[in-house]
């Protein structure tokens, strides 16, 4: 490549980078946490080993930057470099194997619509990070430069599967590209793969074992309580898949399918086939029976653009580039639109009132102002009470039952201490008659109007701790924490606290 046409692809690469940087930062400052970005955040102010739903990365990373500030924008401070560090590893990765399109390539990556606006931090995104890099190391591995790169894939491995478990289909595709054509070499490589990843499984799993199998229940058993074989779910996963790679660079993918077949006589080039195209595979075979979020596979999109790089021409890649560069420029058109629009736009919506909490959170709150001294706060779902819990700066408890996402405030919560006491629940919708009554010596229902939106306080006077614990923390009981007998028995904070001398197994 001529030395003009490399440094006026590397211009276009930062002139993306910093008007794409500028806009997210923007958007982290207006748009308010969500519910899932406040749950990890109150991860970050009580943090620990692991805790319920996934393992802990997020939760110490927040923990890390609450140091400094509860800002919107410095708590999403990750997510918002993201784009730019891993489209920089592309470059770089790419220029390292002499492929001369390598700021056409990472400027593809940093353009895909997810770059463009996802501003939110979750358990996604230190899993992409370490996804990224050890599948780097582990490139580097198959090329044969270093033997001590396999330890290092190990180690970022196991940081990213203490980020969250869909690391282990990173592991699948390792695994694959080692049996695939095995060699001494190769299987060492592999063991000593296994040997550096294994200490921080072994942190997982010694938090797990303490405290309930907490992730294994919530992973394997108490959120898919709607799977089952469904033909939306897979045609949901291939208009994700169009949505996020785009209809071009997928049809480019197809088209080129002979070339990357090819990749397959190259080392380093079938592990980058494997580690870009396994995952993706076992997801469309997981949407058969389970909805597939948008962001599980975002750890896996860098390599499928390194992947194109390598399989189509330079002028088609610029073509893309283009493309994408109209599409970024379409999408902040559209959220800036969006965010200029008055909130009752939306009023028809049925998330209306989600969105009215999550926007007037602060104005809400004064509504509860005159009971914040005599009650304990809560609300009946683990988004509307860590969101409000956010923006007051004061934990909100979840009453009720709730569903399989709200279970971490088992952990944060004990509800014997609050015997007798007063208790203030907010709800986005009416309470059932005599929903409340059992729990308490006296309830009151007042309702609050706010842009349109109803929302409604419970107020409980007198708790009656012995009724709610033989109601619904045994409903919570039987339903989240019935262990399996295959799993060994250990501590579990649930039957400890509120069910002394009964195990929560289904054998107990």
């Amino acid at each position: 490549m001529a030395p003009v046409i490399e440094a006026q692809q590397r211009n276009f690469f930062l002139a993306a980078l910093i008007a794409t940087l500028a806009f997210r930062l923007w958007l982290a400052a207006v748009m308010p946490i969500t519910g899932d970005e406040a749950y990890f955040i109150w991860w970050g102010k009580v943090p620990d080993w692991g805790f319920y739903d996934h393992p802990p990365m997020v939760g110490w990373w927040l923990a890390l930057l609450l140091m400094v500030s509860d800002a919107e924008w410095w708590l999403r401070l990750p997510v918002l470099l993201q784009p730019g560090v891993l489209s920089v590893g592309i470059a770089w990765l790419l220029s390292s194997w002499n492929v001369r399109r390598h700021w056409l390539a990472a400027t593809a990556f940093l353009l895909l619509p997810a770059n463009v606006w996802n501003v939110f931090i979750t358990t996604d995104t230190p899993l992409i990070y370490f996804s990224f890099f050890s599948g780097l190391a582990f490139l580097r591995a198959a090329r044969g430069d270093d033997f001590r790169f396999y330890a290092l894939a190990g180690v970022l491995l196991g940081l990213a599967f203490l980020s969250k478990y869909f690391s282990a289909l990173l592991g699948i595709a390792y695994f694959a590209h080692v049996l695939w054509r095995p060699t001494r070499r190769k299987v060492a490589g592999l063991a000593l793969l296994i040997a550096a990843a294994l200490p921080f499984a072994a942190i997982n799993l010694w938090w797990n074992w303490g405290h309930c199998w907490a992730n294994i229940m919530f992973n394997l058993y108490n959120r898919h309580e709607g799977a089952g074989l469904s033909w939306r779910t897979p045609l949901a996963y291939a208009g994700m898949m169009l949505y996020l790679l785009t209809p071009p660079v997928l049809w480019l993918l197809w088209r080129r399918r002979a070339a990357i077949a090819a990749m397959n006589e190259s080392g380093d080039r079938r592990a980058l086939m494997l580690i870009a195209l396994a995952p993706l595979a076992l997801f469309a075979a997981l949407s058969s029976v389970k909805q597939i979020g948008l962001h599980w596979v975002l750890s896996f999109l860098p390599f499928t653009m390194i992947l194109l790089a390598l399989a189509v021409e330079e002028a088609t890649l610029r073509r893309i580039v283009r493309f994408l560069a109209a599409f970024a420029v379409l999408h902040v058109a559209a959220i800036a639109a969006a965010a200029s629009l008055p909130l009752e736009t939306w009023k028809k919506t049925r998330l209306y009132d989600g969105i009215v909490l999550t926007f007037e959170s602060q104005k809400l709150l004064e509504q509860l102002k005159p009971y914040e001294q005599d009650y304990a706060f809560a609300s009946d779902g683990y988004s509307s009470a860590v969101t409000l819990a956010y923006n007051a700066r004061r934990y909100f408890l979840v009453f009720g039952e709730a569903s399989s996402h709200a279970r971490h405030d088992d952990i944060l919560t004990d509800f014997r201490p609050l015997e007798g006491r007063n208790i203030l629940v907010l709800r986005k919708s009416a309470p059932q008659q005599q929903e409340y009554a059992p729990y308490f010596r006296e309830v009151e229902v007042r309702r609050i109007e706010l842009r349109g939106a109803s929302f409604h306080i419970v107020l409980g006077r007198g708790f009656d701790y012995p009724v709610y614990r033989d109601i619904v923390l045994a409903q919570v009981r039987d339903k989240y924490y019935a262990i399996p007998a295959w799993l060994p028995k250990g501590p579990c904070y649930f039957c400890e606290q509120y069910f002394p001398g009964r195990q929560c197994r289904k054998d107990g």
